[in-house]
């Protein structure tokens, strides 16, 4: 019986990872950055431009959204460590997404680099 371990490790023979370096060098090219963490960690701090999309319905919305189904453009995803994206970056690839990239370390290792996150503001009614 596998792991989720196995699985993403499996998962990590068959997808590019890219270093914090060239992820944040990548971000000039402006790809679709996708946070596939769920949205409270999201609401934590993400990297700059990226959109939340978590983990579980990651291959409904990008193949039932029409501003996200290019298959061409230019990917970029992270979770907080890497595992999620991992398998994430691999259903995209079966999905036919040809250029999809997963940080290395994800959210934990690019915040403890000190590279530029975001945070949400929060609403107001005032």
């Amino acid at each position: 019986m596998k792991t989720a371990h196995d699985l993403v490790l499996e998962a990590k023979q068959h997808i590019s990872e890219t270093s914090l370096e060239e992820a944040l060098s990548s971000l000039e090219a402006k790809p679709l950055v996708l946070d596939v963490r769920e949205p409270d960690e999201f609401q934590q701090g993400h990297l700059p431009s990226a959109i939340n999309i978590p983990r579980g319905v990651l291959e409904f919305r990008m193949s039932q959204e029409p501003t996200l189904t290019d298959r061409s453009r230019q990917i970029l995803l992270y979770c907080k460590t890497s595992g999620r994206a991992a398998l994430a970056a691999e259903a995209l690839q079966k999905l036919g997404f040809t250029a999809v990239q997963s940080v290395a370390g994800g959210f934990d290792a690019w915040h403890a680099a000190g590279l530029p996150t975001e945070t949400p503001k929060p609403l107001t009614f005032e």
